[in-house]
């Protein structure tokens, strides 16, 4: 019976995957589409480098790419830069759990339950219009500046996103869902495991990608106001120092984690719904 109402669910599933890619504009190459992510970045290296060989920015503001290279080079074979990204790396996920497990059991609550959605919904809308920056000064004479203050901000950035797209994503399940479900006498946890999770995996994936991105910005601005250690703290160490090649190599260093994570998580996500893809 539950095998019957889960092909029936992934049936339903495919059939609007296969309508949305059918949909697509004759002559999309999904392969060739990360050709179209390198003019833009290569002229502005290129504008870069010639600022600075003909001069139009002096070096001490705008160091020259390969001297910002250099210096990142240096940093990773000296270990310092190995050593602070270890560290904003121990705290960004520490931070991104907390708040994922919050933002899981927040969003499905209310997701499922429109009385608890009607009763914290309003607050929560409230919570999630104030900035991480914002709850800074409160959170600093409440725990002080050391990591807890860090995990509680970073657990916040991660939770507004979280929270959002789960009671969105279980919202958002069809209901004839539901209603075969019912017909088959599935019980409440049934329904819950085989029919509404599953169906609102896309969008509550889509939660997680964005509260990890968030929770990774989250960490490089709580560094750079209340750290001494760390990737954001190399940022400001060098611009104490006005050592901008150190914190252009640094922010380098943030720039390729970040995007290194998104796309692990973008290749999760592609394996988790590999079942929605039919024939591609």
């Amino acid at each position: 019976m539950s095998q019957q109402i889960t092909a029936t669910v992934a049936l339903n599933l495919s059939a609007a995957t296969a309508q949305a890619v059918s949909s697509r504009r004759p002559g999309w190459r999904p392969g060739w589409q990360w050709l179209w992510a390198w003019p833009v970045p290569l002229a502005v290296l290129l504008l870069w480098h010639l600022s600075s060989v003909w001069g139009w920015a002096p070096e001490q503001v705008l160091p020259p790419p390969a001297l910002v290279f250099q210096t990142f080079a240096d940093l990773a074979a000296s270990g310092e830069l190995w050593d602070n990204l270890q560290i904003s790396l121990v705290r960004v996920f520490t931070g991104f759990g907390i708040g994922l497990f919050a933002g899981l059991a927040l969003g499905a609550a209310m997701g499922l339950s429109p009385t608890v959605r009607a009763y914290l919904f309003p607050l929560f809308k409230a919570f999630s219009q104030v900035p991480v920056i914002g709850w800074l000064p409160l959170l600093m004479l409440l725990v002080g500046i050391d990591e807890g203050l860090k995990f509680l901000l970073i657990a916040k950035a991660t939770l507004v996103p979280v929270t959002i797209n789960t009671c969105q994503g279980i919202q958002g399940v069809p209901n004839r869902f539901i209603e075969v479900a019912k017909v088959y006498g599935f019980t409440r946890w049934q329904m819950l495991t085989k029919v509404v999770f599953p169906a609102a995996t896309a969008p509550i994936w889509n939660g997680v990608r964005y509260g990890l991105t968030h929770a990774w910005l989250a960490l490089v601005v709580v560094e750079l106001l209340a750290s001494s250690e760390g990737i954001g703290f190399l940022i400001v160490y060098g611009r104490q120092l006005f050592q901008l090649d150190v914190v252009l190599a640094a922010v380098l260093a943030v720039g390729i984690v970040g995007f290194a994570i998104d796309k692990l998580l973008s290749l999760t996500e592609a394996w988790l719904l590999r079942w929605r893809k039919p024939g591609l």
